[in-house]
């Protein structure tokens, strides 16, 4: 194939106003979503977008970490780079100034992530194929390459990662139908922390309409009965064949954690997400085995592999909400995907991608890691600034058909850039 090389990286600060109420939550009451973009052009007429999500202002900040990492980007070929890119990948987290900032978190891991989202767009297109494809064709060397595993090696060596890869080959051909059905999603924009109980109703109707079965509803209110009477409502709506999820969004200590979600237990929840600060692993732990059966669900605040190996290993969550704009992109995604595969957790990606992405990732985790198909969270709310969005009928993600990993957005405004001379 053709080489493809990276002759200019730029940023795009990104940010789109929402409708009153939407994306609220106990701890982010900011109605605007943004994304701090990486812009990858290369010689073959071809260019590769990476994003990862940010809330307001701080978008800006994403974008100047992306200028001063994504310039070594630039003169690289595209195969050769992903051939190597767990190495590479490790050598920008481990940049000498800009690792003091985390190291592995924040805002320099944000900008990874959007830097290697729009290195695995890139290698999708200049082959011609959809992220999710190139992904299945890829032999199990190929996607241990563009992994890190620097200190997850005691959870997850290289042979563990090769094993599972290679286990689960003869079988792919019985979860491949999954192309044709479509990957399940579940609806989070019904249960917004400001929207009324009117609005709330309204929504789930709709959503029913539209074949979902799943709902998510927002709780932390300062006041406590609040969340419990939504709740008794929502349960009421979708019926006792409806599948509920609550989620706090860190808002609990953990004695408020403990007293609530005991309290939303008996509106029977599939999970109660983010019931607590998302590094503390121990008070995760022991709340998972006083709320029993009841479940917890995070990942959407733990920034890297490392600190999921330990929720792993002390018990400390039940459902995986990894995502790829979160932890440093793809390669981490799948780093983490293994390792819950090791453990047998299931992943259910939280999509600060609005589901772009990972509408890929999950496809790659059913059919070449066996992972369970459970749902894709929908976010419908930035649909109209993607060139190719997510498409989802009767409740399921259609398979998408473009090369590249869904990512292109409808925006113009350039920042800074970096580029061959």
């Amino acid at each position: 194939m053709p080489d493809c090389i990276i002759q200019r990286a730029s940023t795009v600060d990104a940010r789109f106003a929402l409708p009153p109420g939407a994306g609220t939550d106990s701890v982010h009451t900011n109605s605007e979503y943004c994304m701090a973009i990486t812009r990858l052009e290369s010689d073959r007429q071809l260019s590769g977008t990476g994003i990862a999500l940010t809330l307001g202002d701080g978008n800006r900040l994403v974008c100047e970490a992306i200028d001063m990492l994504a310039r070594t980007l630039v003169g690289r070929e595209i195969n050769e780079l992903m051939s190597e890119f767990g190495k590479f990948s490790r050598g920008l987290a481990d940049d000498p100034s800009l690792r003091w900032l985390g190291p592995h978190k924040g805002v320099v891991h944000l900008a990874l992530a959007s830097i290697t989202n729009a290195c695995f767009d890139l290698w999708a297109k200049s082959r011609g194929v959809p992220l999710w494809k190139l992904l299945l064709d890829l032999t199990p060397e190929e996607v241990v390459a563009t992994l890190d595993l620097s200190f997850v090696e005691d959870a997850l060596s290289e042979e563990d990662a090769l094993g599972i890869l290679r286990s689960h080959l003869s079988t792919r051909g019985i979860r491949e139908p999954i192309l044709e059905s479509g990957y399940p999603g579940y609806d989070t924009s019904v249960g917004w922390m400001a929207y009324d109980d009117q609005k709330v109703r309204e929504l789930t109707a709709r959503a029913i309409e539209r074949g979902f079965r799943a709902f998510k509803l927002k709780v932390g209110s300062a006041d406590e009965s609040r969340d419990l009477r939504r709740a008794e409502m929502l349960r009421g709506v979708v019926g006792d064949s409806g599948i509920l999820m609550f989620d706090a969004n860190q808002h609990w200590n953990y004695a408020e954690a403990s007293r609530m979600c005991r309290e939303l237990a008996r509106f029977k929840p599939l999970w109660i997400e983010e019931p607590t600060h998302p590094d503390d692993v121990h008070v995760h732990a022991v709340l998972s085995r006083e709320i029993a059966p009841v479940k917890i669900a995070a990942g959407e605040h733990i920034p890297n592999r490392v600190l999921f190996k330990n929720f792993f290993r002390y018990g400390g969550l039940h459902f995986v909400q990894a995502d790829c704009t979160r932890l440093a992109g793809v390669s981490e995604f799948l780093t983490v995907s293994l390792m819950a595969k090791k453990y047998e957790l299931p992943i259910v990606p939280h999509v600060g991608d609005m589901g772009q992405l990972h509408q890929h990732l999950v496809l790659f985790n059913h059919i070449a890691l066996d992972h369970e198909a459970v749902f894709l969270e929908h976010i419908p709310h930035l649909k109209e600034h993607f060139i190719f969005p997510a498409q989802v009928s009767g409740g399921f993600y259609k398979t998408p058909q473009e090369p590249g990993a869904s990512t292109d957005m409808r925006t113009v405004t350039t920042s800074t850039s970096s580029e061959s001379r």
